[in-house]
């Protein structure tokens, strides 16, 4: 099995007529930033502007694709083998975490080709794991857009308890406490998560498409 070759299929609909029947054009709108940064809330607000403009978007949330795609090796073993769950389960180990980022850079890669605007709001905190998804794209497909929240307002949002839980010690390798977040050196679009509402931002990210050219 492992002598079988993989051979990329063409599509009989191309990407210019799917993108002309959406009414947008297909591109990754990757919001990353520290946990409690305001990523989900944005993204999804972006998500129901684009939907009320009659454009095509879908966001793929972390805690989301946790439950399916990238689920945990517990969830993994009540549906399957405790064998298979050890195998294909993501935890957040730096490894795990990477494996997650290329998981989801690829179903946005296809979102994309699709005619859809991919939104994805993940922490993503290393540089690499970013920069290799943005290569898997042409030029101009992939949007880095960082949510730039002090980590001292992360953490009086804390929604979770997760900062909470981070600096007492119950859990180990936290981004932004005991593990790093590297935050993007030229993205796309920087959002001041310190002075602006998500409404406000999410009308940022709306104008960035149109400047664009991509709705």
């Amino acid at each position: 099995m492992s002598n079988i070759e993989v051979y990329w299929h063409e599509h009989a609909v191309s990407r210019e007529e799917r993108e002309a029947l959406n009414g947008n054009k297909g591109c990754v709108l990757w919001f990353t930033g520290l946990s409690a940064c305001g990523k989900s809330t944005i993204a999804n607000l972006v998500d129901h502007l684009l939907h009320k403009a009659g454009k095509h978007s879908f966001v793929l949330d972390g805690d989301n694709v946790r439950h399916g795609l990238n689920a945990a090796p517990k969830m993994l073993a009540e549906i399957h083998s405790e064998e298979f769950a050890k195998r294909f389960g993501l935890g957040f180990s730096a490894q795990d975490r990477e494996e997650n980022i290329r998981r989801i850079g690829a179903v946005a890669k296809l979102f994309a080709e699709a005619g859809l605007v991919a939104i994805t709001a993940f922490i993503s905190p290393y540089r690499i794991d970013r920069d290799r998804v943005r290569k898997q794209l042409p030029a101009g497909d992939f949007l880095e857009v960082f949510v730039d929240t002090p980590i001292e307002l992360c953490e009086q949002r804390d929604p979770k308890g997760l900062y909470k839980k981070a600096r007492s010690g119950e859990l180990k390798g936290f981004t932004g406490i005991d593990d790093p977040y590297e935050s993007p050196e030229k993205p796309e679009l920087v959002l001041d998560g310190s002075k602006k509402t998500a409404a406000q931002l999410a009308d940022e990210v709306i104008a960035f498409l149109k400047a664009k050219g991509k709705i």
